[in-house]
């Protein structure tokens, strides 16, 4: 019986990670985290019966204790509660689906308590990856990517020496204004961009999608992930995202990993690996497909991408920088109080005012963070 938990477990990978445990029935849930619905963590902490279940908000706590006080499962709240569900004695993989910084520190602990991670959290590599790699490795700890992309390349490796890769193709969808110009976004909505063609995810990464900084949010993770340059991986788009992503070695051969949108695949291959399952549901008709479609990424239009770049050039903070200015961004756009555009202009000036620091440390990492905070908050 294989033992996890879950950080995140009711966004969009929590549930579908869920949704995995119960199709196979040989996994046990050891602990679950949630933000704020706690309507549905009742009723995971009903299914699962973890030992242990957190939630951010302390009144929210509060609330779920007298939920549940019916059953075994101990409620924890903060940042205290998201460390005990991370660092579980019998627990072997932590699955960090949580969105943002906050996912940081439970990482760390749980790679020093020797936990093999389930990575869904790309903030945690994005910026921190020079102190996360490091000290998987010293733990001998593996970092399993549950991203689409990120799992197709890490499948497109398997049986080939690390020396041998050329550089890594990351397709893209394109997200839902693939071939708009500046101007056919002057007056985008909310509503516009949660619009994504090919996949259901939460509203954050919709948004990131739409703006395809979320392509080079990958991109710098990927950096990491697979130890080369951000100038190895190459974005390509592919509209119709059956190819998830592919590796170029040095004689010239692809490999890819194709499928359909389905991201059961990734999380089922990272809590299972490497041993592969079936996984019920839709297969790829090559006979119905006729066609795949790859485009140049606009970086002019969608200049996020090439700011990705930049960061993950340069490298210290500076994809901190991106990163948070990114999320404050997003979050103004879905609370209407910016316009679509902003997003990428906010993220634009806060690297161009930032002062660089190489190595951070995790403390300079998170005063990074409300350094950008304060920085758009005040220019408001």
């Amino acid at each position: 019986m294989k033992k996890i938990a879950i950080l995140g477990s009711t966004g969009s990978i929590g549930t579908q990670t869920l949704e995995v445990v119960r199709e196979n029935g040989d996994i046990e849930v050891c602990g679950l985290a949630a933000g704020s619905n706690i309507s549905l963590l009742e009723d995971q902490i009903r299914e699962f019966h973890p030992r242990i279940a957190a939630v951010w908000s302390e009144e929210k706590a509060e609330e779920l204790k007298e939920r549940i006080s019916d059953t075994d499962t101990k409620v924890a709240a903060g940042m205290d509660g998201l460390l005990q569900v991370s660092t579980l004695a019998d627990m072997e993989i932590l699955v960090t689906a949580i969105v943002g910084m906050i996912g940081i520190r439970p990482t760390i602990e749980a790679i020093r308590a020797g936990k093999n991670i389930a990575l869904a959290n790309k903030e945690t590599l994005v910026t921190a990856g020079h102190l996360i790699m490091p000290l998987a490795k010293e733990n001998r700890v593996s970092i399993l990517p549950v991203d689409s992309e990120h799992s197709a390349i890490f499948q497109s490796l398997q049986g080939n020496e690390k020396k041998a890769l050329h550089k890594i193709l990351l397709t893209a969808s394109g997200g839902p204004f693939r071939g708009k110009k500046e101007e056919d976004l002057l007056e985008i909505r909310v509503e516009d961009a949660l619009k994504h063609p090919n996949w259901a995810m939460g509203q954050k990464i919709t948004i990131d999608s739409s703006t395809m900084v979320n392509k080079g949010l990958e991109v710098i993770e990927a950096k990491w992930l697979f130890g080369v340059d951000v100038d190895q991986v190459q974005v390509v788009v592919q509209p119709q995202s059956i190819i998830h992503s592919m590796v170029e070695y040095v004689d010239g051969a692809v490999m890819a990993q194709l499928g359909t949108p389905d991201m059961k695949l990734p999380i089922q291959y990272a809590l299972y690996y490497p041993e592969r399952r079936n996984l019920p549901g839709e297969r790829l008709d090559f006979w119905n497909l006729r066609k795949l479609e790859f485009e140049k990424p606009d970086m002019d239009t969608f200049y996020g991408l090439w700011l990705a770049y930049e960061a993950g050039r340069k490298g210290g903070t500076l994809p901190t920088v991106f990163n948070a200015a990114n999320e404050l961004a997003v979050r103004l756009f879905l609370d209407r109080e910016i316009k679509y555009l902003e997003i990428v202009e906010i993220i634009e000036d806060c690297m161009q005012a930032h002062h660089n620091i190489e190595n951070p440390s995790l403390d300079q990492i998170l005063e990074t963070e409300a350094a950008t905070y304060d920085r758009i908050h005040s220019r408001r």
